[in-house]
């Protein structure tokens, strides 16, 4: 095994690295966190920040009873995870979702890490397979894996890389929405962390508004795909607006627009559709537009989404955008602790092991970097258990998938194991996650 006077090398410091190099060095073991920025960037980064956030600033529901991503926070939170540590002090109302000011978020992660004793920061792009003498690595490049790594990666392994794309959704001016139109209010007036249940801007549409808004959708000018991109799928999860649009008259109203819990003060009428728009920083001085992901060009997006009532002199501090998003084969190239069967030193973690999502991301970091620094301390570590959010999350990418169709997946209560008696609706979930955090206190506190 690895020596203790031996560092281990994080390559890459979004979500996952930063949870990875955080774990590894609680365990007093020396970390190299290499991250490129700034002095190479990306498609979709603006800053040089640790654990930036570049598409939505939510980690989604924090409902650890009947959600299975709260779930995953919790199991995070009781496991001394710095992204939700960091998450829970920068949170911002969003009703029942965890939603972070994506800039103090990325300075409180930047700061712990860069204060740890244990860890170091260096700045520069790994370009390759990292050098032979680097015993311990975790690569948590992300989905935007720098291109000469990604071919290195790929020539080792002899297997072509897999991709989607993934959408950015535009962000707006809290002054300049018309609240003449719009109004504050979260779905059924449920408050979340750090919330009051007016945690959303509401913009609705009559029926006519909606299908005329549609068409505008479908038909304005979108980004060109250049050659090499053209049959790369996107992630279901995450499509673009004007794909979900295209799919039929009420795929938008049945999903990001749709208008139920939700009371117009400023009419006695029910919308057709709404828009939402989520806070995404402290001050309330910028909104998010949920679920508007979009490749529509910069000048047709504030063309079309400035015939949304409410939104007629909307200012933009962001406007969506497109990049694409690179994964490997994870249930034909890793084994079941996250190491490349081709090269067992290198372990891999976050979304480039086919994970989707920022707390899912995270968690496999997590469990990258207690791994990693089980190798480095010469102990065991034993897999968190399948009944958990984060055994199954491990256990579907690294031995439940189906390598032939495998494709990004979030964490959702289908990747673990069913209940054994017949029990539907709330109580099946909630039974699961009763049964997560049992079984994750006894793998955390094992008895002699």
């Amino acid at each position: 095994m690895t020596p203790t006077n031996t560092p281990v090398h994080v390559v890459g410091g979004g979500l996952a690295g930063s949870e990875a190099a955080w774990q590894i060095a609680e365990t007093d073991v020396h970390v190299i966190l290499h991250e490129m920025r700034p002095n190479r960037g990306t498609d979709a980064h603006q800053t040089d920040g640790l654990a930036e956030l570049v598409c939505s600033n939510s980690f989604r529901s924090d409902d650890a009873e009947y959600n299975a991503v709260g779930l995953l926070h919790e199991e995070m939170r009781r496991c001394n995870s710095v992204i939700l540590k960091v998450a829970d002090r920068t949170k911002v109302p969003a009703g029942g979702a965890l939603a972070v000011d994506r800039d103090t978020f990325s300075a409180g992660v930047t700061e712990a890490l860069a204060s740890h004793p244990k860890i170091s920061i260096e700045r520069t792009e790994v370009r390759g397979i990292p050098p032979s003498d680097w015993s311990n690595v975790i690569v948590a490049t992300g989905p935007l894996t720098s291109p000469a790594l990604a071919q290195a990666v790929e020539n080792l392994t002899g297997k072509e890389s897999l991709a989607f794309f993934d959408a950015i959704a535009p962000i707006i001016y809290a002054d300049s929405i018309d609240f003449d139109v719009a109004w504050f209010q979260s779905r059924y007036d449920k408050p979340g962390p750090g919330g009051t249940g007016k945690d959303y801007i509401n913009c609705p549409m009559d029926k006519t508004q909606y299908l005329s808004f549609l068409e505008e959708l479908k038909a304005a000018d979108k980004s060109e795909f250049k050659e090499w991109e053209q049959n790369t799928p996107y992630f279901e999860g995450c499509l673009p607006i004007e794909v979900m649009a295209s799919r039929g008259e009420d795929t938008l109203r049945y999903g990001p627009m749709k208008p139920v819990g939700l009371t117009n003060p400023h009419k006695n009428e029910k919308a057709y559709a709404v828009i939402q728009l989520r806070q995404d920083n402290a001050l309330g001085t910028l909104y998010n537009m949920v679920g508007f992901q979009t490749k529509l060009k910069h000048g047709e997006q504030s063309r079309v989404f400035k015939t949304i009532p409410g939104l007629e002199n909307a200012s933009f501090a962001r406007l969506g955008g497109i990049h694409r998003n690179t994964f490997i084969n994870s249930p034909a190239l890793l084994d079941e602790e996250l190491r490349l069967k081709a090269e067992r030193r290198l372990r891999f973690a976050g979304q480039i092991t086919g994970v989707e999502g920022y707390v899912e991301s995270a968690a496999i970091g997590l469990l990258a970097g207690r791994y990693a620094a089980a190798d480095a301390t010469d102990t065991d570590f034993s897999p968190p258990p399948v009944t958990t959010a984060l055994g199954a999350l491990l256990a579907h990418i690294t031995q439940g998938a189906d390598s032939e169709m495998f494709q990004p997946m979030n964490i959702n209560f289908g990747l673990f194991p069913a209940p054994e008696m017949r029990i539907k609706g709330r109580d099946r979930k909630k039974f699961q996650t009763d049964r997560a955090f049992a079984d994750l206190q006894s793998w955390q506190s094992p008895q002699d």
